[in-house]
């Protein structure tokens, strides 16, 4: 077995990207539809940590993208194939493109270095979407997951990543499950074979260790 490389060596800064799941104003801020995923982001802090850690890669010079839902209003290319998206296709005006709900919560500070990639169908944010050949034309080898859920949402993440050959630190509390005791379950018997875990503030600490030098 090849020895597992360290937390500083995997989030080298030159060859990293923090991908945010669905942070977005009606996902889980203040237009949020679905108060069960709202409620665990606001009981965990979770906005606030994804705040810090997003403003800390950027001033480490690590790339910050955001992968968000999006549909336009007929959703014709936006199947309801699973019951998450009949129930989602239920909600009028949900995350409809360019709308303010469909927007980054204003809290992660997202500017112009920021990128955004948006899928219209499915639950995760690599099929169909340009969200892979972003990350190959910065260089990119790991993806540090956050947002929201790792029920469903951040776990198809990070298995597509590991599926594109990419590796993944998990900042464990910087993503919610609903219900919140679902989550150690689900890290313990399927993230713990998929990504290195770590919290949000020993990746920032470590960033800001490497900018120190």
């Amino acid at each position: 077995m090849n020895p597992s490389p360290t937390l500083r060596e995997l989030i080298d800064p030159a060859v990293t990207a923090v991908v945010t799941m669905e942070c977005q104003r009606g996902v889980i801020g203040d237009l949020a539809t679905i108060q069960s995923v709202r409620s665990e982001v606001v009981g965990a802090d979770l906005e606030a940590k994804l705040t810090a850690l997003t403003q800390e890669a950027r001033d480490a010079g690590v790339l910050v993208v955001h992968a968000c839902a999006v549909f336009t209003k007929s959703r014709v290319e936006s199947p309801t194939n699973a019951p998450l998206l009949r129930y989602a296709a239920s909600i009028p005006g949900q995350l409809i493109q360019r709308s303010a709900a469909a927007e980054v919560v204003p809290s992660l500070n997202p500017n112009n270095t920021d990128l955004v990639s948006s899928r219209f169908h499915g639950v995760s944010p690599f099929s169909g979407t340009d969200l892979d050949a972003i990350l190959k034309a910065h260089g990119i080898t790991t993806v540090v997951a956050c947002g929201v859920s790792l029920n469903v949402g951040v776990l198809g993440l990070v298995i597509e990543a590991v599926n594109l050959g990419y590796e993944v630190v998990l900042p464990t509390d910087g993503a919610v499950a609903i219900p919140s005791e679902a989550a150690a379950p689900l890290l313990r018997n399927t993230y713990s074979q998929l990504a290195t875990f770590s919290s949000v503030a020993e990746v920032i600490s470590t960033w800001k260790d490497i900018s120190a030098g």
